[in-house]
């Protein structure tokens, strides 16, 4: 039925339209109460939820952190192991001591902070790496054997490229020839390397320790990272003691709490040190890593609440012991 042009007698006469025409109004939109209720009950169910999405992600980069660091110990302590079954000689505490001066970074300014902790001698082979003969046409080569002397320090140093935790950094320098005799770079000697001399009086191991660089010469070689997020923390707490004595050979650095000139108080640390055999050509390494330093910036130290933070591991190593003695 059409609606007449004066609609207030239609409404007066047919009163159902009224009522009709009231339930629409209502039915538009929702009132400032229901809104608010609205509100409060999503408040109450998306709060949870949120909590528990960012309690997941914060446990998974968690998670995370520690399988990366503990994947990167073990990675390093395999390279070392490799690196080290070419050793034909491995300097204890004793050695380090007695060569110290002789390696980089023992200035002032840095030997707290560098730290020598694993060195050896190593033999290593070389593709045609020895001159037989040489001519202006014709340059004759063979297969030979290299020297070199390695160490890995433990680095307590800090800045915007590393963490604040230890890393682990290598040094070498090789034998070879002069510049002047070999037109490939790989077969030159490293400047400030000299052979250990056999000839001196003494056991081998006393030939080792008498071991200087060549003199007149700086070394070019760097200090090259190896592993960063090391633990740092030292030994000088309850929290975290010092390790169990060793079972072979001398500790380096070592522990002992009255000092020595091997290793200050700075890198008496749990995160990297070594059990050396000189007179068997042995070494067990002992590393630990700090997945909490990749969290944080603060507060990384090693404790009885945290200690799944820190991952560890060690391995025990036979060098080659191929040594001329004459």
């Amino acid at each position: 039925m059409p609606i007449p042009k004066n609609w207030i007698i239609y409404l007066l006469k047919y009163p159902n339209q009224l009522k009709l025409f009231s339930v629409k109004q209502k039915c538009d939109g929702f009132t400032l109460v229901e809104l608010l209720v609205g509100i409060v009950i999503a408040t109450l169910v998306v709060t949870p939820l949120l909590g528990f999405m960012i309690n997941i992600m914060t446990t998974d980069r968690q998670e995370q952190a520690k399988a990366t660091t503990e994947q990167e110990i073990k990675a390093a302590l395999d390279y070392i192991a490799r690196d080290l079954q070419q050793a034909i000689y491995i300097y204890d505490a004793d050695g380090i001591n007695a060569i110290r001066k002789q390696l980089p970074k023992y200035d002032d300014k840095n030997k707290n902070i560098f730290f020598p902790v694993l060195v050896f001698w190593k033999r290593q082979f070389v593709s045609n790496g020895l001159i037989i003969s040489s001519s202006k046409r014709r340059q004759v080569r063979d297969d030979s054997f290299v020297y070199s002397l390695v160490a890995y320090y433990l680095i307590k140093a800090h800045d915007s490229t590393w963490s604040n935790a230890a890393r682990i950094g290598r040094f070498q320098i090789k034998n070879g020839y002069e510049e002047t005799e070999a037109n490939d770079e790989k077969f030159w000697r490293s400047k400030g390397f000299q052979m250990f001399n056999m000839q001196a009086s003494g056991n081998i191991k006393t030939k080792m320790n008498q071991w200087t660089k060549r003199s007149g010469e700086s070394y070019t070689q760097d200090i090259v990272p190896l592993v960063d997020y090391i633990d740092q923390t030292l030994t000088n707490n309850n929290t975290n003691p010092a390790p169990p004595n060793c079972t072979i050979g001398q500790q380096v650095p070592t522990f002992s709490e009255t000092g020595d000139s091997v290793a200050t108080g700075q890198v008496k640390t749990r995160g990297f040190y070594v059990c050396v055999d000189a007179q068997n050509v042995v070494a067990e390494v002992y590393l630990r890593g700090n997945a909490l330093a990749r969290l944080q910036n603060n507060n990384i130290d090693f404790n009885g609440n945290n200690k799944t933070y820190f991952p560890q591991a060690s391995i025990r190593v036979q060098g080659n012991r191929f040594l001329f003695t004459n």
